[in-house]
């Protein structure tokens, strides 16, 4: 099992590396380059200053990381995080970082087929072949990191559970497994944990014929949802103000998955037909997942399966779960885009088809069954044909590619044995990635940022303070991509946050709905050419400009979409800054009289007050406030939910204005009395109390399990699985 489980992970190793030979920046692009990578060097520079990342003030809409997918509660992340500012080279970085995730994810697919009675040899196959599935390698691990790393434990924590239902393993592992896969703050591993443990515990009542192990999992699961319930409660407690707030079922076409193509998952030349980002035909194999897949049901004795559907019923609930929801609807709450659990199917399917070689393969009958297999490979070709059939040529490579293959294969089983043929069909998953990845476009939206922080830090202009930068990324012309280009005067999504500068414009899926309106700021920390006129504009209750209640030191503006913003005078207090060689493709205004930011706290105004700051960091603002007749303060923070204010003390209320600055009434007769401002993650006491249940909860499972242990030797233990010595044997 070692042996294989060490194959599984060279195996992981090589597939990188044939990726890299085909795309270099394979892993480092689109959200990666563009949110994952800056914000975790972001959050290990705060961790290693000795502050906890929970709020960031001056990032406006990106700032909450109570919300953000940042993984703040989960310590491998955090790990990755503090060892994130010491690398310069963040592709470099980013590609180790995901090898090691995907290292972790290939080991629990072999980890699940070993469960449920799998050979090694096999379990390997189907681990390598996880990683290197469609939708996985071209989005999950090349963009999309907290999904790859939320999959990569959840598929511990499927082994896990099965392990505990059947008796080999304990409540603690399928605990860890599930909180790390909850913790990352990616919604869809965790609704897909949820949903893989009510599958795992109904096959189980029927592997059992009783609820009592079922029971037994579900509790661990509950323990692991109340310990991880701080991950999201805030997010859910904060949606009214978010771009979120409004999210409900929708059938929406856009990445919904017709069951047509999510079958289609043996020809490397699929590209299947529906809707998404390059219109309706996509140019990304999506939908594929190993070569082997399809033709191998050729190979099983499905008379002999049948007897196994109580061992493996749970992985078949899971599997048609999963093809359902890849249909729709499209948009399920914050749950959008289908087509994203497509790797789920993938699992599925590569567990089920290797448990059953494994277990009730057969090559008795070869030529017949060869036929039946190149029928299946037909019926593939047909499909792909029909989606795409301007790749006539493609396909038919395809289809001549995978039927060597699998001649190979099973001329190497007759005469060679399992193992061996094994290992060629893992090595032939490498050109077939290698070709994929060559023959395909780069991810949608693809930024193609520099690599190396010191080369950013070298060209970006030093800007000190809080910098507002008002610019569209859709002006940057593709020539212009480069730090030569517009990459050394501008700073989209969280590139500014690979250095030590403070950006309001930042990356967020989140959004503070009432700022976004303000500064029209899109996701990106793009904004539109009205822009310019709102930031300077006068907020109606305080006569203060937008900027100045931001208390922004700096506003750089992009040629390209204010490119007559020079001709005309400066607003009042502010000046034209010459930057030279950044004149391309930026404008500078700095104020006249020196930064604010760092003037009197994070006050931005006080009318019928005399406020002063005493001390703030990041979630407290400490001021004292003198006001005979009554007034009110004006602070440079979002309203978002989770804030408290005191007065001396005791509680008072708080408003926002322009549905945006946390504003207090400071009530008459006030004579230097202290005012405290503090943020906590909405919820932070149930989500406390929630995750003391849990764990007290695990504690008393965990005493359940090793009780019986104490008094009966292993192999009198009550309640061990009556099947397990076929399990065995099937191992082989």
């Amino acid at each position: 099992m070692y042996r294989w489980g060490t194959i599984t992970g060279v195996g992981v190793v090589l597939g990188y590396a044939a990726v890299l030979l085909a795309n270099g920046r394979h892993f480092y692009t689109d959200d990666t380059e563009s949110q994952y990578g800056p914000m975790w060097v972001m959050l290990g520079r705060q961790l290693r200053e000795g502050r906890f990342p929970a709020l960031v003030p001056w990032e406006w809409m990106s700032g909450n990381y109570a919300l953000e997918e940042a993984g703040i509660y989960n310590p491998p992340q955090l790990l990755v995080d503090l060892i994130a500012p010491s690398v310069d080279n963040l592709a470099l970085f980013v590609t180790v970082v995901k090898l090691i995730f995907s290292i972790i994810a290939a080991l629990g697919v072999f980890r699940i087929c070993l469960a449920y009675g799998a050979r090694a040899p096999w379990a390997a196959v189907a681990g390598v072949a996880f990683t290197l599935s469609g939708w996985f390698l071209f989005f999950d691990e090349a963009s999309w990191a907290t999904s790859l790393t939320g999959t990569a434990w959840m598929v511990h924590a499927w082994a896990a559970a099965v392990r505990y239902s059947r008796g080999r393993g304990g409540p603690i592992p399928v605990f860890v497994f599930l909180y790390l896969a909850i913790s990352v703050q990616y919604v869809f591993p965790a609704v897909e944990s949820a949903l893989m443990i009510g599958a795992v515990a109904v096959g189980e009542f029927f592997y059992h014929r009783g609820w009592r192990p079922s029971i037994r999992l579900l509790l661990a699961a509950g323990c692991a949802g109340l310990a991880g319930l701080a991950t999201y409660l805030p997010g859910v407690l904060s949606s009214a103000v978010t771009w979120r707030g409004n999210e409900r079922v929708l059938n929406d076409p856009f990445l919904t998955v017709p069951w047509s193509e999510s079958l289609n998952a043996s020809l490397p030349s699929t590209v299947p037909a529906f809707t998404g980002w390059w219109g309706y035909i996509q140019p990304l194999p999506m939908v594929y997942i190993a070569w082997f897949l399809m033709p191998a049901l050729a190979f099983i004795d499905w008379r002999a399966a049948l007897k196994s559907a109580r061992d493996l019923g749970s992985i078949a609930i899971f599997a048609a779960g999963m093809l359902m929801w890849t249909a729709g609807p499209g948009r399920i709450g914050p749950l959008r885009w289908p087509a994203r659990v497509l790797p789920m199917l993938a699992l599925g399917l590569l567990v089920l088809v290797c448990v059953l070689l494994s277990r009730h393969g057969t090559f008795e009958q070869w030529r017949r069954r060869g036929t039946a297999a190149g029928v299946l490979i037909g019926l593939l070709f047909l499909r792909s044909f029909s989606a795409a059939p301007a790749l006539l040529v493609w396909h038919f490579v395809a289809v001549v590619a995978v039927t060597a293959l699998g001649a190979a294969v099973l001329w190497v089983i007759r005469t060679r044995g399992v193992a061996l043929a094994c290992l060629l069909t893992i090595v032939a998953m490498f050109p077939i990635a290698y070709s994929q990845v060559r023959g395909a476009p780069p991810t949608p939206m693809s930024y193609n940022f520099p690599e190396r922080r010191s080369q950013m830090q070298a060209t970006l202009p030093d800007f000190p303070g809080v910098t507002l930068q008002l610019a569209d990324r859709a002006l940057v012309q593709p020539s212009d991509k480069s730090l030569a280009g517009a990459y050394g005067s501008l700073a989209f999504g969280n590139y500014a946050k690979n250095l030590p500068l403070d950006y309001v414009n930042a990356y967020t899926p989140i959004g503070y709905a009432a700022f976004s309106a303000l500064l029209c700021m899109g996701w990106d920390g793009s904004t539109c050419p009205d822009a310019y006129r709102r930031a300077f504009s006068t907020e109606s209750s305080t006569g203060r400009t937008i900027v100045d209640l931001m208390k922004v030191d700096r506003v750089v503006l992009q040629r390209a979409q204010f490119p007559d913003a020079r001709d005309h005078p400066a607003p009042p207090g502010w000046k034209w800054v010459d930057y030279p060689g950044h004149e391309r493709y930026i404008w500078v205004l700095e104020r006249v009289d020196g930064p604010l930011s760092t003037r009197n706290g994070l006050i931005a105004d006080a009318e019928g007050v005399e406020a002063s700051s005493v001390s703030r960091d990041s979630v407290t603002s400490r001021i004292r406030v003198t006001s005979p007749g009554g007034g009110r303060v004006v602070f440079a923070r979002l309203g978002w939910p989770g804030y408290r204010v005191t007065l001396n003390g005791n509680d008072i209320p708080f408003t926002t204005a322009a549905g945006t600055f946390i504003a207090v009434d400071i009530p008459p007769n006030t004579d230097n009395a202290e005012l405290l401002l503090s943020w906590r993650p909405p919820g932070w006491k149930i989500s406390s109390a929630a995750a003391l249940a849990g764990l007290a909860g695990l504690a008393a499972l965990q005493w359940a399990h090793i009780r019986p242990r104490r008094r009966f030797p292993d192999d009198e233990v009550p309640d061990k699985p009556e099947r397990e010595p076929e399990l065995v044997a099937a191992r082989g």
